[in-house]
């Protein structure tokens, strides 16, 4: 009984330490030396840069830019500010940004190391303390540090904090495609953030193979690497775009991302601010950067590309795991082998029952089937149940640790009452079989289709060892069965949490079929006990009290504020007005203005689509407020050899953020030029904005430049005509409405275009 209960503790303690060796446990205090990073230094610059939300165009855009060029300067660097325009076509921005760029001189000539992360904020609520301010103060922190040292360098290295990343990553595009410093750069660490918290990955950003780069970045070091070549995979098939994709497709330049993703329902959000980041986290943003510009800032940096990859996986102790992708058959077809050799000897030794091999089967393939099935339909049943949830358009709630737990623990109730249907002692070795044919089927699968999830195999070896030990003895030692269990749960454990909270709880499935393929490894230590029908009750009600517990937490509060939204829409051709939302759920602030009947949306003319595909949804008929109209200017109307040639000066009469440019698809554009932006054809297209989406042109950013030109060229017979939304983030704070400030228990819903005025007008050429 004694070995049993150590053998529960030891897992229990292997599962904890999976998570508790990802991140520091302490950060370093403003008594460190000065040649070492502190993060306590580090929060001094970030409170100061993240007093109010900085998005561009915003007055406080130009407070952090001057507070980042003084920062620099008093480090004994020489900055410069890049602007240009830029277009990302993809998310539809044209801006001009401000890049804040420093380079410190190596003594060689050879490639530079370039520090990356933005400075800007996303608009409008946002005051980007994770996203990105936690990467500006480990970059400033980090570089004192460094220069404290007063070593000299091999490589040059270049410190960019770009701008506009929020809005299409568009200061990475003017410093990669224009500035002369691009060409130098050999490899770029950017650092990022998609939540308030948890560890931060490392992912891999190159057009060729990853094995250099992994080469280099374990012998850089780091203490608390976080990575493995799944996740590599998995985000190489999503459309998420950071800033060293630009370096990546424009640049073939290499580069390392750095992103926290837990408590994501802080990402973008007013709740991204000086008291919501994790402490740990920044210790851990500097765990990475420190020795990695120690070691790259002298590498060759000229070396890193390569055509071969290498899988590869973080676990404690070892820090970072990584062999050639070429092991991956040679290793399935050894163990493939293995297992067969095994399966014989064991029953010609009488050790395993073909009889029991196959009824073991049934639990196994049913704990998939049941725990698939409450992956899938739990979380859907969840939305029902609590509609509120669905105003997180992150997709991750305030509770979602809590569920989490409950949807785990469900899921290992399931399977110890399963398992206990064929219990037999005698029989475990039978019982261990199923399991590793299910686990060696899933290595074949993914070392053709995904090859970055091949280190599964590792846990399948020890769980051959399991079956070997099973073999050979009737009642082996329990200690041992779960000494070789180890390696599985600190491989394995930390995917259970990392699929939903950085891919949202719609992906809580993945969670609840890993602990099923877990646990039936496990049974080379649960298939002795007797008592896994009560283990099974204990879990139920242990998950029954987790879901109780999100019940309770499930309720906005101060902590958990509501995301809403509320918009002022105004048709200046029909001289109509009407307040809308996103919201599916009104609330009593909401109420105020779209009443308790509201109607739904109409988007037949208007279709303000946004991140998450999420649309307007309900409106009410507004009053009609005195807002000042757009200057628009047609300066010039010229027919020549058939084509039209238009000149059009638009000039906003009130303070606003963006204008956004639609046209439907009975408008085709020869050339576009928006304030000397000359707007790029695809290769063999005849027009330009061919592949626009719901209509849209383009969305004009407005910083200093207020007024647009816009050069354009249309076939001579097309009618042309488009729309453009003029649209200025001050509904709030505007005289003409006296909108009350939100209930602490609210904030703004991020993605969207919320607490904006906005003001439809339509331009047509006869």
């Amino acid at each position: 009984m004694l070995k049993k209960a150590i053998a529960v503790a030891l897992i229990i303690l292997a599962i904890y330490w999976s998570f508790f060796a990802l991140m520091p446990s302490q950060i370093s205090d403003l008594s460190t030396e000065s040649t070492a990073f502190s993060s306590e230094r580090a929060l001094v610059h970030l409170k100061n840069i993240t007093r109010k939300p900085h998005y561009v165009g915003s007055d406080e855009h130009e407070v952090v830019i001057n507070y980042l060029v003084k920062a620099l300067n008093d480090l004994g660097l020489e900055t410069q500010i890049q602007e240009a325009y830029s277009q990302n076509k993809k998310w539809g921005s044209i801006v001009r940004p401000k890049n804040i760029l420093t380079r410190i001189k190596g003594s060689d000539n050879s490639k530079a190391l370039l520090l990356l992360t933005h400075y800007d904020s996303k608009s409008h609520a946002s005051y980007g303390a994770s996203d990105a301010g936690s990467g500006v103060v480990t970059i400033l922190e980090g570089i004192r540090a460094f220069l404290s040292e007063g070593k000299t360098p091999k490589n040059d290295i270049i410190i960019l904090f770009s701008d506009a990343e929020e809005l299409g990553l568009n200061g990475a595009d003017i410093f990669v495609n224009q500035h002369p410093w691009a060409k130098d750069v050999g490899l770029a660490l950017n650092f990022e953030a998609r939540g308030s918290g948890g560890p931060s990955y490392m992912l891999i950003e190159t057009n060729g193979g990853n094995q250099n780069l992994i080469n280099g970045f374990k012998a850089a070091n780091p203490d608390y690497p976080v990575a493995n070549s799944l996740a590599y995979s998995i985000y190489k098939m999503l459309p998420n775009d950071t800033d060293l994709t630009y370096f990546r497709e424009d640049g073939d330049i290499d580069g390392l991302n750095f992103a926290f993703i837990d408590d994501h329902f802080d990402y973008h959000t007013a709740l991204d601010n000086y008291d919501r980041l994790d402490r740990k986290t920044l210790e851990h943003q500097d765990s990475y950067l420190m020795p990695l510009l120690s070691y790259f800032s002298n590498a060759n940096l000229s070396n890193l590309k390569s055509e071969k990859d290498s899988v590869y996986f973080n676990v404690p102790l070892f820090k970072m795991v990584s062999y050639p992708n070429s092991w991956i058959l040679p290793m399935l077809i050894l163990a493939i082998l293995i297992f067969l050799a095994l399966v014989f000897y064991g029953i010609k030794k009488r050790s395993l029952n073909s009889k029991y091999m196959a009824l073991a089967f049934l639990p196994g393939i049913g704990a998939l089937l049941i725990n698939g099935v409450i992956g899938y339909f739990g979380w859907k049943l969840l939305l029902v149940i609590y509609p509120q949830y669905a105003e997180i358009l992150q997709g991750f709630p305030y509770n979602g640790h809590l569920y989490i737990w409950a949807f785990a623990l469900l899921s290992t109730a399931v399977c110890m009452w399963l398992y206990n249907k064929v219990y037999k002692p005698e029989n475990t070795a039978s019982l261990a079989v199923p399991p590793l044919f299910l686990w060696l089927i899933i290595c074949a699968i993914v070392a053709f289709k995904l090859e970055g999830a091949s280190f599964f195999i590792i846990p399948v070896y020890f769980g051959l060892i399991s079956l070997f030990v099973l073999v050979r003895q009737k009642r082996p030692d329990i200690i041992l069965m779960t000494v070789l269990l180890i390696p599985m749960l600190v491989i394995l454990s930390p995917f259970i949490k990392m699929f939903p909270v950085g891919l949202g709880m719609k992906t809580i499935i993945a969670t609840t079929l890993l602990v099923s393929l877990m646990f039936s490894l496990a049974i080379s230590v649960f298939g002795f006990s007797r008592y896994k029908n009560r283990w099974a009750y204990l879990l139920f009600v242990a998950a029954f009290g987790f879901f109780i517990a999100a019940h309770f937490n499930s309720d906005f509060n101060e902590d958990q504020p509501k995301p809403n939204s509320l918009v002022y829409l105004y048709d200046a051709d029909a001289d109509k007005a009407l307040w809308a939302t996103y919201d599916n759920t009104l609330d009593d602030w909401t109420q105020n203005y779209l009443t308790n009947s509201p109607e739904i949306f109409d988007a037949t003319s208007i279709n303000f689509e946004s991140k998450y595909a999420t649309k307007l949804s309900y409106s009410k008929k507004a009053p009609i407020k005195p807002l000042k109209m757009p200057y628009i200017d047609k300066q010039k109307d010229t027919i020549i050899k058939g084509v039209r040639h238009f000149q059009v000066f638009i000039s906003p009469q009130r303070a606003v953020n963006t204008l956004e440019f639609y046209a439907d698809g009975t408008n085709q554009f020869l050339s576009f030029n928006i304030n000397g932006l000359e707007i790029e054809k695809n290769k063999g297209e005849a027009y330009v904005f061919n592949h626009r989406v719901k209509n849209r042109l383009f969305s004009y950013m407005v910083t200093e430049q207020k007024a647009i030109e816009l050069n354009f060229t249309v076939p001579a017979s097309q009618k042309t005509s488009f729309d453009i939304f003029e649209v200025s983030f001050d509904l709030l704070e505007n005289d003409l409405f006296k909108i009350p400030k939100r209930p602490k228990t609210m904030i703004p819903k991020p993605f969207v275009l919320n607490d904006a005025i906005i003001i439809k007008k339509t331009i047509s050429f006869e």
